[in-house]
């Protein structure tokens, strides 16, 4: 079938597109750039912006599904520039669904919209995990307000499921893995807390996959339909030994020092007081939400996913650290 891809050209969003054109399907990318590995597996592209509702609206044309990926992420910005993007902008896709009879639409969440200060989770489901109440993040309070309107969305006509990869990572990401290596490269990476604090992670191609299995299996009146689901490798590891796991296979130095939550909660204080009141550029290193996610346990049941779609995760964190080993070293020495 014809499926558009909202975000295709993203580290998930180009897993997505590779892996519908390998299963037969016809895809198009709605983007804000143009991306040359999207023109090299077939993906026809429509640039634009999700906050214009036409635009998204004529990108659905012919469509039969949508994989709404896109979203403004990030830890820090301006409040409104986020509604734009995932309120609003998610408003629009679930709007061309309506308005081009499409059936499927598989959205792509965030486990943050749970956030609740430092309460740890431990083998978690959307059943038993409730939403996050007074987010600090404008990236997890209009996630949480996009997710449950793809969520109410879903009828006899338009059958919707919202998926929570935790932390994707693995080959070809070009955020969270280039940022990592730079500040443990500076010297400048600390655990907050002593680094024991258990979490999940999710191999980029499993994130896909459930996506994928998800898809497979919705329809109007399946489990899975107007749920949500966290999704992770089911493998939860420390943050001392995830972090270090990613930085050993890329050959960064280790992480080693830590600091007291209180102090990282009190630099997140003062680093947001200084990026309101001041024109400084870029993110700030701390802020409140992220101190209180980097100390807190969080790993999630994938039995809710296994059950409803059969979610099975393919790629084990040890295997994946050995692909993104091998890639990265092809990146260094210029052959791949």
């Amino acid at each position: 079938m014809k499926v558009l891809v909202t975000g295709g050209g993203g580290f998930l969003g180009q897993a997505l597109c590779r892996g519908l054109r390998e299963r037969g399907h016809e895809v198009v990318s709605f983007n804000r750039g143009r991306y040359a590995a999207l023109d090299a597996i077939g993906v026809a592209q429509v640039q634009g912006d999700l906050a214009q509702r036409d635009a998204v609206i004529a990108a659905a044309q012919g469509c039969e599904a949508v994989f709404h990926n896109a979203a403004k992420a990030g830890a820090w910005g301006n409040y409104d520039s986020y509604h734009r993007a995932n309120v609003v902008g998610t408003q629009n896709v679930i709007d061309a669904c309506r308005a081009r009879a499409i059936g499927k639409l598989v959205y792509t969440s965030t486990p943050s919209v749970t956030h609740r200060a430092t309460h740890p989770v431990e083998g978690g489901t959307a059943d038993t995990v409730p939403y996050g109440e007074h987010l600090k993040a404008p990236y997890a309070a209009t996630k949480l307000i996009a997710e449950k309107a793809v969520l109410a969305a879903n009828s006899a006509q338009l059958a919707t499921v919202a998926l929570r990869p935790r932390l994707i990572w693995g080959v070809g990401d070009n955020q969270l893995l280039p940022r990592l290596v730079e500040r443990a490269q500076a010297g400048r990476l600390r655990f907050v807390g002593d680094g024991e604090n258990k979490m999940d992670s999710t191999y980029v191609d499993n994130a896909a996959q459930a996506h994928f299995d998800a898809f497979a299996h919705l329809a109007p009146g399946a489990a899975c339909a107007g749920r949500a689901y966290f999704i992770s490798n089911g493998e939860p590891r420390t943050a001392r030994e995830t972090v270090n796991g990613l930085l050993a296979a890329v050959g960064a130095p280790l992480v080693t020092r830590t600091v007291p939550f209180a102090v990282a909660y009190a630099a997140g204080v003062i680093c947001e007081g200084l990026w309101h009141a001041l024109p400084l550029r870029g993110e700030p290193p701390m802020t409140r939400f992220l101190a209180e996610q980097l100390v807190t346990t969080h790993w999630y049941d994938m039995a809710p996913a296994r059950r409803d779609f059969g979610y099975v995760p393919r790629v084990s964190f040890q295997q994946g650290l050995t692909r993104l080993q091998a890639a990265w070293a092809r990146r260094e020495t210029g052959t791949g």
